[in-house]
């Protein structure tokens, strides 16, 4: 079966996204009723038929971390027995919890267009660990097959033990030692960066002692693990703490059953978790690309430092609080504007006006640094001492400096209405001060939007006016404003920066006005069957327009083949 693609999920998510919203409330509404009343079975009931038709939902729309979140959560009520006490309140506090962050997920994948199920592991495993069940690994939504392993020491140069076994047994200790002390240090928070690098140096120790033997694949692993971690700055969650616990055992196995325990076989999954977190840095180290190029794996797209600041995201303020602290901050932002308006124009230019510029960017940059927003903040910083700057030289600042303040404040303000989509996250404020990409412009995003409604109506009208054409007897007078139309769009294509798709709208245009209104008899069957199909295909291009998602040209290409089909 083939998956299905981002487009069609998108496609489809859209058209349930209401009813997943609404059913998240009832809910949340049965299972409130049921907090005040424990008697009510009917209500704590009623909470798991909406938690089971949400699950439907999400499997039908491809969506596999909020599956299994309503899947566990679904276990989780069904633990709660009717008249339930004051010690099943840890059960009730974490199901509420699961349905709140489910609706910020939706919210959230509404926003992205794209699934990251690892984004709900976090409460996925509070369910589990409310009912006192192992929580999920790490690496529950990573496919791969690790059965087959490479050579994880090739790139390790690893000294040979020469005392026999009174130097294995004291070095084993000390090796243990260190991995133990890396994780007290880690499972107190303390000195990460010093954590890590015990726990290299402990595995690199574990490896020379199990000289080429098996479970030595294992320490190694762990070693280029532990150094991807220091080199990328990944910090220790819950899982990984339980992960390095788990590998704390066959620390305690080669010290007390000796070499013998270096003999078997390290766990395929401790094995995939570490693979995992190699995949999860995002880092192109030869020794990391090795091991991933060994499971055909590259480095993801969604490295940890992204995903830390998009759970922050979800777990953070909603889309509600973001867009009214946006609007605030653009209010503001626009007052800044017209007063720079004004000295542009010259307007009865007053010096005191660079004053009070200076003050309300000021006034902005503290607001920007309790959000988080540092590099904003700094810009707005910088601009502020260069307008107390030319006060004190008491002159307006020059043409060219101007438009640099200006700049200056566009690009705050570019960041700021991206608050909403991307919320208050690092990705936000990498904006400040960066040569942005043209589609991370928000402005270019209005305007493909923009032409994407366009587009849609055209096609739309396009589809009637032939079939009111057909229906008529091929009365051409249905026909007459559509090539302008469609030549319309393909000057809004052109702007965005669609050549191919303009160039697909300009072919149909053409062969709308060669095939039906310029010729003299009817047209054939497969001419207006091959003009419906690239409309068709044009139409579901145009979908995935503005969206955060990569067009697809295979709908462009199959709109060409449809007319180049019957020489069109």
């Amino acid at each position: 079966m083939v998956q299905s693609s981002l487009a069609t999920k998108s496609q489809s998510f859209d058209l349930v996204k209401s009813e997943i919203e609404q059913t998240i409330k009832q809910a949340e509404s049965s299972l409130e009723r049921f907090q005040e009343n424990r008697e009510s079975g009917e209500d704590l009931q009623n909470c798991v038929d909406y938690l089971n038709q949400l699950r439907g939902i999400f499997i039908l729309v491809e969506l596999r971390g909020g599956t299994l979140l309503c899947q566990e959560a679904v276990n989780l009520a069904n633990d709660v027995p009717v008249g339930a006490n004051d010690d099943k309140n840890i059960l009730l506090t974490t199901l509420n919890s699961a349905l709140f962050i489910l609706r910020r997920y939706v919210e959230y994948y509404h926003q992205q267009r794209e699934d990251h199920p690892e984004l709900l592991l976090p409460v996925i495993n509070d369910l589990r660990e409310a009912r006192r069940e192992k929580p999920y690994p790490e690496s529950c939504f990573f496919d791969v097959d690790v059965k087959e392993r490479p050579d994880f020491c090739s790139g390790l140069s690893l000294q040979p033990l020469e005392g026999g076994d009174a130097e294995y047994e004291i070095l084993a200790r000390r090796m243990r030692l260190t991995l133990q002390v890396a994780l007290l240090g880690i499972l107190r928070e303390r000195n990460e960066v010093v954590s890590k690098k015990l726990v290299a140096r402990a595995s690199r120790g574990f490896a020379r002692l199990c000289q080429g033997a098996p479970m030595g694949q294992m320490w190694c692993l762990l070693s280029v693990v532990a150094d991807t971690m220091l080199d990328r700055a990944m910090g220790f969650n819950k899982a990984r703490k339980r992960l390095l616990m788990r590998i704390e055992k066959y620390a305690r196995e080669v010290v007390y059953v000796g070499k013998v325990a270096t003999t078997k076989d390290a766990p395929d999954s401790v094995i995939k978790d570490l693979v995992y977190l190699l995949y999860r840095s995002g880092s192109a180290n030869p020794e990391v690309a090795s091991v991933l190029s060994a499971y055909r794996l590259a480095p993801s797209e969604f490295p940890d430092a992204i995903l830390e600041a998009h759970s922050r995201r979800l777990y953070g303020p909603g889309s509600d609080v973001l867009k009214s602290l946006s609007e605030a901050l653009q209010e503001e932002l626009n007052q800044l504007k017209d007063k720079l308006d004004i000295i542009e124009r010259g307007i009865e230019p007053d010096l005191a006006e660079l004053a009070s510029i200076a003050d309300a960017l000021e006034r902005l940059a503290n607001t920007l640094v309790m959000l988080d927003l540092n590099r904003l903040a700094g810009i707005a910083r910088e601009e502020a001492t260069k307008l107390r700057q030319w006060e004190e030289e008491k002159r307006l600042p020059a043409e060219d400096e101007l438009y640099r303040l200006a700049d200056s404040v566009l690009g705050v303000e570019d960041a700021v209405m991206q608050i909403v989509i991307r919320g208050i996250t690092s990705e936000t404020d990498a904006l400040a001060g960066s040569e942005r990409k043209r589609d991370e412009s928000v402005y270019l995003q209005e305007a493909i939007w923009v032409v994407a409604d366009e587009a849609r109506s055209a096609l739309t009208l396009a589809k009637r006016a032939i079939t009111a054409f057909i229906e008529s007897d091929y009365d051409k007078l249905h026909l007459a404003n559509l090539p302008g139309t469609l030549r319309s769009i393909w000057g809004g294509l052109q702007m965005v920066n669609d050549p191919q798709a303009a160039s697909v709208i300009a072919r149909v245009a053409a062969s709308i006005q060669e095939q039906l209104l310029d010729a003299r008899e009817a047209p054939a069957p497969q001419v207006l069957e091959a003009l419906a199909d690239a409309l068709t295909s044009l139409e579901y291009y145009i979908e995935s327009i503005g969206r955060r998602e990569e067009s697809n040209s295979d709908l462009l290409k199959l709109a060409e083949s449809s007319l180049g089909d019957v020489g069109l």
